[in-house]
């Protein structure tokens, strides 16, 4: 694979929805990610061709950007409804998962009561799935994340009243 075919994955990568995209052919490997720069830094050294190396860099800052722009829409919702209850927040970065697996019923649902330490999501990290416990008796009133979502230190997870 030439410079110019993995710029042109890259440009076609970045104009998409995708938010991770591997590719694998013989010798070459490909791995990219609009998820977070550390992501990105994970994967360039399991990648051969020094080209590849240099060419995730770009997609950091635009994920940045993208990111920056997620975080302000959901904030003044956040701050109108904080009054519904406490938000557990996520203590990693990983993918959460709202159920133990694709043909499982959801760990928890708006409405449901929770007690302390009962499951609201797992989050996987490096391949080790950490359950999200809750912190308090209560009912939860919003679910922040979706399915597979990637999520960051600090993003809210559940809303619990």
């Amino acid at each position: 694979m030439n410079l110019n075919d993995i710029k042109d994955l890259m440009a076609q990568f970045d104009q998409s929805s995708l938010r991770e995209f591997s590719y694998k052919n013989g010798t070459d490997e490909l791995q990219f990610s609009k998820n977070e720069a550390r992501l990105v830094s994970e994967v360039a050294p399991q990648v051969a061709p020094a080209p590849v190396l240099a060419t995730p860099s770009p997609v950091a800052p635009i994920s940045a950007s993208a990111e920056t722009v997620a975080e302000e829409v959901p904030a003044p919702a956040e701050v109108s409804v904080a009054a519904e209850g406490d938000v557990v927040e996520s203590p990693l970065v990983g993918v959460a998962y709202l159920a133990a697996g694709p043909d499982k019923p959801a760990f928890v649902t708006v409405g449901d009561s929770v007690k302390k330490g009962q499951t609201l999501v797992i989050i996987e990290a490096m391949k080790v799935m950490n359950e999200i416990p809750a912190p308090k008796d209560g009912v939860v009133t919003e679910i922040l994340v979706s399915n597979e979502e990637m999520v960051e230190f600090g993003k809210g997870l559940v809303r619990i009243k």
